[in-house]
C-alpha cells in the first residue's frame, strides 16, 4: 500500500511520510521523533520546501550541538503543508508504541486533521488498542479489520521458507510439520 502511495504521489501534488514501529527501540520512539520522521519524509516529496520550515531548521543550526523541532511545530508544519496539497502518513503497528507517547501522538495526529483537509493518516495496529484510536479519532476515522486466513499463513510461511538461506537446516518432515501446526495454531488464537 505504502508503494502505491510514493508511485500515486510522484505524479500528483501529495506527499507521502510513513514510520514503522520497532518493539525493540520503543525509548526512542517519542511523538516528536516519530512525526518528525513523517514531515522529513513528506517535505523530501515537495518540489519546494516551505520558507518557514527552512527558517526554522536554519534557526536551530545556529545553536551548539543544534536543536531538534518541539512536537508542536512539527504539527503546525504538517499541518501547513497539507493545507496547499494533500499528504499521506502512515503509521504501521502503532499498537508497538508505548501507551504514554501513544496517547500524546494520537492527540497530535487528531490535531493534524483537524486543522488540514488535505491530511489522510493511514494507522494499522492489533486490535486492542482500536478503542483507544477510535477515542482520539473520533468521528475522522474510517476503521477496517483484517484477520489472516489459515491460508494466508500457510502462504507466508511458504514463502519465508523459500527465502532460507540455510538450506541443510530443515528436512522434508520438519517443513510439513511447521506447515502443518504454525497455521493451526496461529488460527485459533
Amino acid at each position: 500500500m505504502v508503494d502505491t502511495l510514493y508511485d500515486q504521489a510522484m505524479g500528483g501534488n501529495a506527499a507521502v511520510g510513513c514510520f514503522y514501529f520497532d518493539s525493540a527501540t520503543q525509548e526512542d520512539q517519542s511523538p516528536a521523533a516519530i512525526l518528525g520522521s513523517v514531515l522529513k519524509q513528506v517535505v523530501g516529496g515537495l518540489s519546494e520546501v516551505p520558507e518557514r520550515i527552512v527558517k526554522a531548521f536554519r534557526e536551530r543550526k545556529k545553536v551548539i550541538g543544534g536543536r531538534t523541532l518541539v512536537l508542536s511545530e512539527i504539527v503546525e508544519f504538517l499541518q501547513d503543508i497539507s493545507s496547499s496539497r494533500c499528504i499521506f502518513m502512515c503509521i504501521d503497528a502503532l499498537d508497538e508504541c508505548q501507551a504514554g507517547h501513544r496517547a500524546k501522538l494520537l492527540d497530535s495526529l487528531n490535531q493534524i486533521i483537524r486543522g488540514s483537509p488535505g491530511a489522510r493518516i493511514y494507522l494499522t495496529g492489533r486490535p486492542h488498542i482500536r478503542a483507544e484510536v477510535e477515542r482520539y479519532l473520533a468521528g475522522r476515522l474510517a476503521t477496517t479489520s483484517i484477520t489472516p486466513t489459515k491460508d494466508d499463513i500457510t502462504e507466508f510461511i511458504r514463502a519465508r521458507l523459500r527465502e532460507d538461506t540455510v538450506l541443510d537446516a530443515m528436512d522434508q518432515s520438519l517443513e510439513e510439520e511447521i506447515l502443518r501446526d504454525i497455521p493451526e495454531r496461529v488460527s485459533d488464537m
